[in-house]
C-alpha cells in the first residue's frame, strides 16, 4: 500500500487479493485514483479534498499500513468464503420521510398524522428543550409540514410556530414567547408553575446569560452541565480559541476529563428503563442540534428487512444470539461466543507481539468457524486447538459477519462523520450521544470490546500494539460492512480510512467518558418527570371532584405519612435496605456525606445477609421524586442530591446486572 500526493488530491495504491479480471489477476496489484472528497466536499473549505492535519491527525504512511493489511486480510477471508451473502439494502428515503422518521424516533410522532390534535403529551417534552434543540425540532417539523402539503395529505400538522405557541400557552412561563429562539425556564426563579418551591434544574439553556461566561472549565474538561449544541453555538458566536483542534499523533490526544459533579455521575445502566427512553429521545435531538450548529448533515440510514439466520454463531443477529444464550446463561447481556473468544485470547498472554494485527491461518480459521457452529453449544468444542492469533481472527470475523453493523445501519454513517466535526471535544461529545443511541445489545457488546482493546494496549511495551496500531487494525472490522456490498462503499473504505481509524482511537481512548449520561440530559429527564407528575395530579383532581372522596384520600394519606414525617426530622433522610436489614436507618445529612459512606455504614453491620456482600455488589438508589430510579456513584454528595430531589426515597440494594 502506498500514498502518492499530488495537486489534485491523494492517490491510493492498494492490493486486492480477490480482484478478478484485468491484467492484474487475482492477488495482483491494482492502483486507482479515488476522489478523496467523496461525501465530504461540501464541508471542506477551498475545495481541498483531504486535510491530513485535521481529522486524520497526520497519520503517517507506516501506521496506515496496518489498516491496509487488515483490509487485505478481510478481502482474503471473504474470498475464501464461497457462501452466498444477501446484501443488506439501505433504503433511500423520500423527501420528508427522513424527517418524519426522525420525529417518531424522538418521541414526537403525535405532532403529525392522525393523532396530531392530541399533542399535549409532547408539550411536556418540548418544554424541557434547549434553544438549539428546539431549533432542530422546528426544522424537521417544518420539512414534514411542507412535504405533506405538497403531497396533499389529509393529516393536519400544526405550524411550528403554533406548536411552540401552544406550549407557551399551556405551560405558563416555561418559554418566553417574546423571544422564540430563547428558552427561559421557570427554574430561573427556583419555582414551579403552581407557585411552590422546587429544585433548580440546569437544562443547558441560555437562562440569564451565556453559559460560557462564568464556566469554570478548562479546554480539556468535558462540560456535561451545558447542552453540547449550546456550547457549540456559543463558541461559534464568540472569539474563543480553537481548543484541541488539529494535531498530530497519539501522544497529542487531549487528556479529556470529567469534572466531579456533587450530585453524582450518571452512567449508562444507572437509570430505570422508562427514564432511558427519555434519554434516547433527548440524545437524538441533541445530536441533531449539534450537527446542525456545526454544519454537518445528520441522516439516519434505514435498512430494508432481510432474512437472517435464526440460529448459530456467525452471521446471526445479536438479538437472536442473546435469546439463545440466555437459555444457557439467564441474564447474560453479551453473546457467549464473544465472551469466550476474548477469554481465549487473554488466556495465553496479551504480551504476544502483533496481537490482533497478525492474522490466523485463513484455512484453519474457516475450519474452526465451522466446528464452532457445530459444537459450541453442545460443549464439545476443543478450545486447546485454537491458537491465539486464530482466536483474534475469529473475534474480528464475528464482528464483521453480523447481519447489521455493531454500530448499526442507522448510525454507522453518523459515527463515520464524527471525523468531520471541527474540534476534538465536539467529536467526543458526538460520540457520547451516539453511544446513547445504540440499542442495548450493541452498546453492551461494544463496551466489552473496547475494554478488551484497552487491555491489549496496556501491554504495548511487549506486544507492540499501541493505541494507533489497534485502532488501525480494528477500524476496518467495525466500519467496512460487507452487507452494503457496493463499489461506492468500497471506495469509501479508502476515503474514510484515516478518519474511521481516528474515530476508533477516540472510542478506545475515551471509553469511560462515552458511557456517561450528560447531566443536562438527566436534568431534562427530571424536568419532564416533574411536569408529567403535575399534569397527572391535575387530571386526577378533575376526575375526583367529590369532596368526600377527596377528604377520605387526604385523610388516608395523612395517616400513612404521619409516622414517617414525625420520625424523620429536617436534614435527615431515612435509608432502607430491605434485603440487608429489617429496619431502616436515619442518616443525618452533612456537607461531606457521600453515598459510599452510607453503603459502608450498612455493610459494617454484622446481621442478616450483610456479611456475604461486598461494597461493589450493592448500590444506594435514588428512587422516585423527579427520577424513576438511579444508582448513585459512591462520590455523590447526599445533601446536594437531596436538595435536587427532596421527594426521593433512598434504598440500598444489589446492583442490577
Amino acid at each position: 500500500m502506498s500514498w502518492r500526493s499530488g495537486s489534485r488530491g491523494v492517490v491510493l495504491t492498494a492490493y486486492h487479493p480477490s480482484g478478478g479480471g484485468g491484467g492484474d489477476g487475482p492477488g495482483g496489484r491494482r492502483s486507482g485514483q479515488y476522489t478523496m472528497n467523496h461525501d465530504h466536499s461540501k464541508k471542506t473549505p477551498d475545495g481541498a479534498s483531504f486535510d491530513r492535519s485535521g481529522s486524520q491527525d497526520s497519520l503517517d504512511e507506516l501506521s496506515m499500513d496496518d489498516y491496509w493489511k487488515e483490509l487485505e486480510n478481510i478481502h482474503e477471508t471473504r474470498g475464501n468464503n464461497h457462501e452466498e451473502r444477501v446484501a443488506l439494502v439501505v433504503k433511500e428515503p423520500d423527501e420528508g420521510e427522513l424527517e418524519e422518521e426522525w420525529l417518531k424516533e424522538a418521541g414526537l410522532s403525535n405532532l403529525f398524522g392522525e393523532s396530531s390534535g392530541d399533542s399535549l403529551e409532547s408539550m411536556v417534552f418540548l418544554s424541557t428543550l434547549t434553544r438549539t434543540q428546539k431549533a432542530a425540532v422546528e426544522k424537521r417539523v417544518e420539512t414534514v409540514r411542507q412535504t405533506m402539503r405538497k403531497k396533499n395529505k389529509q393529516h393536519q400538522i400544526p405550524d411550528v410556530r403554533d406548536i411552540f405557541r401552544l406550549q407557551n400557552d399551556s405551560k405558563g412561563k416555561i418559554c418566553d414567547g417574546s423571544e422564540p429562539s430563547t428558552v427561559r425556564t421557570s427554574e430561573n426563579k427556583n419555582e414551579i408553575q403552581d407557585g411552590t418551591k422546587g429544585p433548580k434544574f440546569s437544562l443547558g439553556t441560555d437562562e440569564q446569560k451565556s453559559p460560557l461566561e462564568d464556566m469554570p472549565f478548562s479546554d480539556t474538561d468535558i462540560n456535561l452541565e451545558i447542552s453540547f449544541a449550546e456550547q457549540a453555538a456559543n463558541l461559534k458566536d464568540s472569539s474563543v480559541g480553537k481548543m484541541c483542534k488539529g494535531g498530530g499523533g497519539e501522544t497529542l490526544l487531549p487528556n479529556f476529563r470529567l469534572p466531579k459533579d456533587k450530585t453524582g455521575t450518571t452512567k449508562i445502566g444507572d437509570l430505570a428503563p422508562q427514564d432511558m427512553k427519555k434519554v434516547y429521545s433527548l440524545a437524538l435531538i441533541e445530536l441533531t442540534a449539534l450537527y446542525d450548529i456545526l454544519g454537518t448533515e445528520f441522516k439516519q440510514q434505514k435498512a430494508v428487512k432481510i432474512k437472517t439466520k435464526d440460529s448459530g454463531l456467525f452471521g446471526v443477529p445479536l438479538s437472536v444470539l442473546l435469546e439463545q444464550d440466555q437459555k444457557k446463561v439467564p441474564g447474560t447481556k453479551i453473546p457467549l461466543i464473544f465472551q469466550k473468544l476474548i477469554a481465549q485470547i487473554e488466556e495465553a498472554t496479551l504480551e504476544t507481539e502483533g496481537l490482533l494485527r497478525i492474522p490466523g491461518v485463513a484455512t484453519r480459521v474457516k475450519s474452526l468457524c465451522q466446528e464452532l457452529e457445530a459444537k459450541f453449544y453442545e460443549g464439545t468444542f476443543n478450545w486447546e486447538n485454537v491458537k491465539q492469533h486464530d482466536a483474534a481472527s475469529l473475534l474480528k470475523l464475528f464482528i464483521r459477519e453480523l447481519p447489521q453493523p455493531l454500530l448499526t445501519v442507522e448510525y454507522l454513517k453518523a459515527f463515520q462523520d464524527v471525523q468531520s466535526l471541527p474540534m476534538k471535544k465536539q467529536q467526543l461529545q458526538a460520540l457520547n450521544l451516539l453511544v446513547l443511541l445504540l440499542p442495548e445489545a450493541n452498546r453492551d457488546t461494544l463496551k466489552v470490546l473496547l475494554e478488551f482493546l484497552q487491555r491489549v494496549i496496556d501491554h504495548r511495551d511487549k506486544n507492540k500494539m499501541t493505541l494507533k496500531n489497534v485502532a488501525m487494525v480494528m477500524a476496518p472490522n467495525l466500519f467496512t460492512f460487507h452487507g452494503f456490498g457496493s463499489k461506492t462503499i468500497e471506495q469509501s473504505e479508502f476515503v474514510m480510512a484515516a478518519g474511521t481509524a481516528n474515530v476508533m482511537r477516540f472510542m478506545i481512548q475515551y471509553q469511560k467518558l462515552l458511557w456517561t449520561i450528560p447531566k443536562f440530559i438527566v436534568n431534562q429527564v427530571r424536568k419532564q418527570n416533574t411536569e408529567s407528575q403535575k399534569k397527572e395530579k391535575k387530571d386526577k383532581a378533575v376526575k375526583k371532584l367529590l369532596k368526600k372522596m377527596a377528604y377520605d384520600r387526604e385523610k388516608h394519606e395523612k395517616q400513612e405519612k404521619t409516622p414517617n414525617d414525625a420520625d424523620v426530622p429536617q436534614g435527615v433522610i431515612r435509608v432502607q435496605a430491605p434485603h440487608l436489614s429489617k429496619v431502616s436507618m436515619a442518616i443525618q445529612l452533612t456537607e461531606e456525606l457521600k453515598a459510599g459512606d452510607i453503603v459502608a455504614r450498612f455493610l459494617s453491620q454484622k446481621s442478616g445477609n450483610v456479611q456475604t456482600l461486598k461494597k461493589e455488589e450493592v448500590c444506594l438508589y435514588e428512587i422516585g421524586g423527579n427520577i424513576g430510579e438511579r444508582c448513585l456513584d459512591g462520590d455523590t454528595y447526599m445533601k446536594d442530591l437531596h436538595q435536587l430531589n427532596p421527594n426521593a426515597e433512598w434504598v440500598i440494594k444489589s446492583k442490577q446486572s
